[in-house]
């Protein structure tokens, strides 16, 4: 109730969430507010010994249509719209004897639970814009989490400031843009003639976690959920360490989709400013682990790890004498975590499985570019062998593994790959030369025998030279240059086994 009232206060209580309702009616009343109430609401209060008046009571019409006509009624929403320091509106109410409403608390159906037509809200929304477009009178309250602060608001200064209201006012209509953008999704899913990307991306963030800073220490950051949907992020714990940076997550975000993209085997990461910088596949994770950490140890100072089993004492004790920012696992032997937590600065996160994207969305200042995620299609019937060589069976599984570490790598990149094991990465170079060259140098003679990787066509000879340089035995790429016979023609020369899988994976 704001300031220069002089009715008795009433407010209008209608929620799905009914947690923490009937206490703050209660409140209410011992405030000497008027509740009114319809539905579900009206029902629970009455239940609970609380004071209310129906909402057909106050607008001399009772529900319709199974309850789609309840509150969308002039009595209603001129109770909620007048502006008192209007001598007109005063004088409509009057005549029409109507009485204002102070103050709203609704939330909304939970549509993304049950997508239906009987799940759109129409009252509900429309209760909540009106009190918050009336809002420097109005207080509305859209979520549980706010009762108590209205309530010891109201107890301690007889209303709701300005600022409050003002606050109240934003989350409610964040709380209804959520709402629409949900029915949105749901009618663009649902319709069979929707384009592949859809003529409109409705999108509301709501802020679930503010990070140390952003990717620099003077820069602000935060981690943000689409409303209405779920991420890993929601479910994830924080074992242990300070807390996380933009960085932090964006890498450990990045190691986790890696770590479960590798397949079914124990499987370890590291990534290193969202580059993986080891892979590695094995019959324990421990082992993984350690290979992964081989890769290149330098760049693993201060990086990012993920394995997709739990973390046994092995693993933590392979860890120990490597500086890590973040660790990321499903499960956490107790042993291991009694070793972890000797490492103060390390963040050891337990995460379930990431879910899958169904848009990619990249800022661009005021515009934005979407597209479809990047799939990695793991189909050898798609693939095609180019060369007068087959790879074997254990040539394969190099081959595959490092597929699926060039499709995360920032391009241009070339990954090499030896037993299941990433043992060259040059990522995010301008020329594939450079990125064969960075690649070859860091697997300083251990590719002998094992795979290439190349995220997309090698436009000269000169990349598989260098594979061959490297002692690999086997190539990976999509093929589709104009000069592929050149290349074909270079694997024959170095009886090399290549593969064409068709398909490009360019990532920046």
């Amino acid at each position: 109730m704001s300031q220069g009232a002089d009715h008795s206060p009433r407010a209008l209580v209608s929620v799905y969430d009914k947690t923490g309702v009937v206490d703050l009616a209660q409140r209410l009343v011992a405030l000497g507010w008027e509740i009114v109430s319809s539905g579900g609401t009206s029902a629970a209060l009455a239940e609970a010994g609380v004071p209310v008046t129906p909402v057909e009571q106050v607008t001399g019409a009772p529900e319709m249509l199974d309850g789609r006509v309840k509150t969308v009624h002039p009595v209603i929403h001129g109770g909620l719209l007048a502006d008192l320091s209007n001598p007109g509106h005063v004088e409509d109410l009057a005549e029409r004897g109507i009485a204002p409403i102070d103050l709203v608390v609704c939330n909304l159906y939970p549509f993304r639970s049950d997508p239906s037509v009987d799940m759109i809200d129409i009252g509900g929304p429309a209760m909540v814009r009106a009190a918050a477009k009336n809002h420097e009178r109005v207080g509305v309250v859209v979520q549980p989490e706010d009762y108590g602060t209205v309530l010891d608001e109201l107890e301690a200064e007889g209303g709701l400031s300005h600022a409050t209201r003002r606050r109240l006012a934003r989350a409610a209509y964040a709380h209804t843009g959520a709402y629409d953008a949900e029915i949105v999704d749901w009618l663009t899913d649902t319709d069979a003639d929707a384009e592949e990307l859809p003529p409109t991306v409705a999108l509301t963030l709501e802020r679930q976690e503010v990070l140390r800073y952003g990717e620099n220490p003077h820069q602000s950051g935060a981690r943000y959920r689409i409303a209405g949907q779920s991420s890993w992020w929601d479910q994830a714990q924080q074992l242990q360490g300070k807390a996380m940076s933009y960085l932090n997550v964006f890498d450990a975000d990045a190691a986790w989709r890696l770590a479960h993209s590798l397949g079914d085997d124990p499987a370890a990461v590291v990534i290193k400013h969202a580059n993986p910088c080891g892979a590695a596949v094995a019959d324990d994770i421990a082992t993984a682990y350690r290979r992964a950490h081989e890769c290149d140890p330098v760049s693993a100072f201060g990086g990012i790890v993920a394995v997709n089993r739990m973390v046994t004492a092995h693993v933590a004790e392979a860890m120990a004498d490597v500086f890590t920012e973040v660790l990321v696992a499903s499960e956490y032997e107790e042993a291991a975590l009694a070793l972890l937590g000797k490492k103060k600065n390390l963040r050891v996160l337990k995460a379930p499985p990431p879910e899958a994207a169904d848009l990619e969305i990249r800022t661009l200042g005021g515009a934005a570019m979407v597209q479809t995620p990047d799939t990695v299609t793991m189909d050898r019937s798609s693939w095609k062998v180019v060369t007068e060589r087959a790879p074997t069976d254990d040539q394969w599984a190099d081959l595959e593994l490092a597929w699926r570490v060039a499709a995360r790598v920032g391009s241009n990149c070339i990954v090499l790959a030896k037993d299941r094991q990433a043992v060259g990465i040059g990522a995010g170079q301008q020329n594939r030369r450079d990125a064969g060259r960075i690649a070859a140098e860091k697997a300083a003679g251990r590719a002998a025998g094992g795979a290439c990787a190349s995220d997309a066509f090698f436009p000269f000879r000169d990349g598989l030279d260098a594979a061959a340089d490297a002692q690999c035995a086997t190539v990976i790429q999509p093929g589709g240059s104009v000069r592929d016979q050149e290349v074909i023609d270079a694997a024959n020369e170095h009886k090399m086994a290549m593969i064409f899988t068709g398909e490009r994976h360019f990532k920046h």
